[in-house]
């Protein structure tokens, strides 16, 4: 990809310091994006500040194979920003500059969860970062809708709108064309 599209900043998922070091350093990788926050490998936090790259730092409750069994929260806002306070503190502490949060739709989150936060998503602009969502042709949105992810688009482009509407800054997502002309619209000033 590097060699093809040099310009392009490219990401990579991973929760693995080892492969966040590969990645940036044998293939030249922009971000790295954790959906852990640094929970599933005690060294991703250095790993990153010594990379000296942007990082996405979700929120998740649990572990991919367990964060969909019953997720419970006292008060899910206040514990996301509980999460990305600490999680930021200790990133700031060990040097590292650009990092970006994402909510975590999805991630050890009920339908009703994901659409609190979704519509709490400006509370998270008090760490003044940027705020990524990915909702993307989610169950979120096709549960709710009784359709599948094949057609969700409709519902992906209702709740990237509701997103950036309240705060989102970056969204992930499968449908390009379609978010540009979400973003477009939402961002257009007379």
């Amino acid at each position: 990809m590097r060699k093809h599209f040099p310009e392009e900043i490219i990401s990579v998922d991973t929760y693995r310091a080892d492969v966040a070091k590969a990645a940036v350093e044998q293939y030249g990788v922009d971000i790295i994006n954790d959906i852990s926050a640094g929970t599933l490998d005690n060294n991703m936090f250095e790993t990153v500040a010594v990379l000296n790259i942007p990082y996405i730092l979700t929120h998740i409750q649990g572990a991919p194979s367990n964060m969909q069994e019953n997720p419970v929260y006292d008060n899910l806002t206040e514990e996301v920003i509980a999460y990305f306070s600490s999680r930021i503190q200790r990133l700031r502490t060990l040097g590292v500059k650009d990092i970006i949060i994402d909510p975590g739709f999805g991630f050890g989150k009920t339908i009703a969860h994901n659409y609190e936060i979704l519509r709490n998503l400006k509370k998270l602009e008090i760490f003044d970062l940027p705020i990524l969502v990915g909702q993307s042709r989610k169950s979120m949105i096709y549960n709710l809708l009784e359709t599948d992810a094949q057609h969700a688009l409709n519902g992906t482009t209702v709740a990237n709108t509701l997103a950036l509407t309240a705060g989102a800054d970056i969204l992930r997502v499968h449908d390009v064309k379609e978010a540009v002309e979400c973003v477009k619209i939402t961002n257009y000033e007379t």
